[in-house]
């Protein structure tokens, strides 16, 4: 933090018009980084490294899509080679400027909050970032592994492929680690507001990585809901918040819930090409096949038919836990 302090105070009225644009951004954008973070970090030092332009577009070939890792939300992941070390690189779409101001505070959001959860194993880990740009720019710890997917598998040279119900049980209890953190690592409740597949990054040991922290929020001091603008993917937040605005641990559960049933089946939470009306949200047609005994129309085929009668027993006691997280009334949820 001292290294950027010291930084935004070496303004460089010289040189071309690129230079000049690119110092004010940094100014503005690294002030307003300054700031938010201070004020969140309650005057606890968090080592934030500043990359410049000219590192983050070489790393990441301007930006090229060969470079794409993953599209989750308002965001890319690009991978980016710095200094002969593998990052994950990530900025806000484009758009508009209008468009991009309407979302500037979400993207200072998520880059607060990453900074805070860095320290946890379960959370990508926050490097530093680019102030050089109209918009901010993160840069993460390397992913081996990806991103999931919106059917919970991971992408290999372009193919989709099927993770083994081990790794997948491994990742679902990081997660549920990872949330856990969220709601009682500080005197202030964090809620992700979006928890699901697609934001979870796995590294080369297979370790669950939870990001983006834009539309999370932190309730006040004391409080277990705070009333708030909707958020979410479709598929994964609880209806009641969708009806109510009311922000509370509970939601988390549900979110927390869809994802399992994603890992469970293999389906997206979401999914427009399922003629049954009913079966378009996991959530109402996962119950309703296993209310009626169809355990093995529920399970993804890929899991079912390479694990032992044991493991049948796990997906069957994580599908119960699934089902409850998205149980109707907050009381009836873990």
């Amino acid at each position: 933090m001292k290294s950027m302090v010291k930084k935004l105070k070496q303004s460089v009225r010289s040189g071309s018009s690129t230079e000049r644009k690119e110092e004010r951004w940094f100014l503005e954008n690294g002030s307003i980084f300054l700031k938010r973070l201070i004020a969140d970090c309650n005057g606890k030092s968090i080592p934030i490294r500043s990359f410049s332009s000219d590192q983050i577009l070489k790393a990441t070939s301007n930006f090229h899509s060969s470079c794409l890792v993953s599209i989750g939300g308002r965001f890319e992941w690009f991978k980016g080679n710095i200094e002969g070390k593998s990052y994950l690189v990530s900025r806000f779409e484009d758009g508009t400027p209008e468009y991009q101001e309407s979302h500037v505070g979400e993207i200072y959001n998520g880059i607060v909050l990453s900074a805070r959860m860095s320290n946890h194993s379960n959370f990508l880990k926050l490097v530093g970032c680019c102030f050089e740009f109209s918009l901010p720019v993160s840069v993460f710890e390397y992913a081996e592994h990806g991103a999931l997917n919106k059917r919970g598998r991971i992408m290999v040279n372009g193919e989709e492929t099927i993770l083994p119900w081990s790794v997948r049980l491994k990742i679902a209890k990081e997660i549920a680690n990872a949330v856990t953190y969220l709601h009682t690592a500080f005197t202030k409740i964090t809620i992700h507001r979006d928890i699901k597949a697609s934001y979870i990054f796995l590294d080369e040991k297979w370790t669950a990585k939870l990001s983006e922290f834009s539309i999370s929020i932190t309730l006040p001091e004391g409080k277990s809901r705070i009333e708030d603008r909707v958020y979410g993917t479709i598929g994964y937040p609880d209806p009641s918040y969708i009806v109510t605005g009311f922000v509370t641990e509970y939601i988390e559960m549900f979110s927390f819930g869809a994802f399992l049933l994603v890992f469970l089946t293999g389906r997206p939470a979401f999914d427009l090409g399922r003629v049954d009306v009913d079966s378009i949200l996991i959530t109402s047609s996962v119950k309703g096949l296993y209310e009626n005994g169809k355990l093995d129309e529920v399970i993804d085929p890929m899991i079912a038919k390479d694990i032992t009668s044991g493991q049948r027993l796990q997906v069957e006691a994580c599908l119960v836990l699934a089902l409850r997280c998205c149980e109707k009334r907050d009381e009836d949820r873990p």
